[in-house]
């Protein structure tokens, strides 16, 4: 896909229920320009598929869709298989919608873990907390290594055009001196994303959390996608009466990737990671 197109995935994203930020397409693009593929039956788009590279040895697969009427026909298996053949010889993570997790499995992907979508709403009061501060005001290079555990590759591209993007608020949380956590509420379709959401302490996100909830619209949606395994995000989630929309299964061929799951609270994109 060029560019443009990669517009026209994300609103079959938003048909579909995804609920895509209102600025994904800018920063998935930025991540591998190359990394968006659409299936054309005669001049018609009726699949697609991403397959994100990230460094030598990573990808990640999403946005799969075929068009509704078009399902069933094979033409699903024919992008998948083109996706798999731009990320092959790499380890591959994908976020699984519970229909086709079998299917995930016979292309060689496990079950790494459970994602849940919450949803809650927005508003609230921010922390009084001096340790709360723009990301703007942190040089680049420290928000790059900080967040480079959470992820199985580098994916500085992204990170960059992701935390300054248009309308959304990046936050860092400092201690001794130091970021010890940070994230990012975009607006979507409906509502608010919070993702990623990342910290050294269950306190340090729960203050990132309210900060970030604060700068959404009062009473309107606001979502975290939650590591099942990090039960202090699960309770983080619950305990400001968050309610689960939905869930994924985050799943990989090769090893699992050693992931920090106990810091990372919030999921930046099921669709590229």
């Amino acid at each position: 896909m060029a560019r443009k197109e990669i517009e026209m995935a994300i609103e079959w994203a938003a048909k579909e229920g995804w609920n895509p930020g209102l600025h994904d397409a800018e920063c998935y693009f930025a991540a591998d320009p190359n990394g968006f593929l659409m299936g054309l039956l005669g001049e018609e788009p009726i699949a697609t598929i991403s397959a994100v590279k990230y460094g030598e040895s990573f990808g990640f697969l999403g946005l799969y869709m075929v068009k509704p009427e078009y399902r069933g026909k094979g033409y699903g298996i024919q992008i998948w298989n083109a996706g798999m053949r731009y990320l092959e010889g790499r380890s591959i993570g994908l976020d699984g919608v519970v229909a086709q997790q079998d299917n995930y499995k016979k292309s060689g992907f496990k079950l790494a873990y459970r994602n849940f979508r919450y949803e809650g709403v927005g508003g609230g009061n921010s922390p009084a907390n001096a340790e709360i501060i723009m990301l703007s005001a942190v040089p680049f290079e420290a928000i790059d290594s900080y967040d480079r555990p959470f992820f199985p590759a580098n994916r500085s591209r992204f990170t960059q055009s992701w935390i300054s993007q248009p309308d959304c608020h990046a936050l860092g949380i400092r201690q001794n001196g130091k970021l010890a956590g940070y994230g990012v509420i975009r607006p979507c379709r409906s509502g608010y994303k919070i993702g990623p959401l990342c910290a050294d302490s269950p306190q340090l996100a729960e203050s990132l959390f309210l900060a970030l909830k604060s700068r959404a619209r009062p009473s309107a949606p606001v979502f975290l996608d939650v590591p099942e395994v990090n039960q202090a995000a699960v309770a983080l989630a619950e305990r400001h009466h968050m309610k689960v929309r939905f869930g994924t299964a985050r799943m990989y061929t090769g090893g699992i990737p050693d992931i920090p799951l106990n810091r990372l609270f919030g999921i930046t994109s099921f669709e590229i990671g």
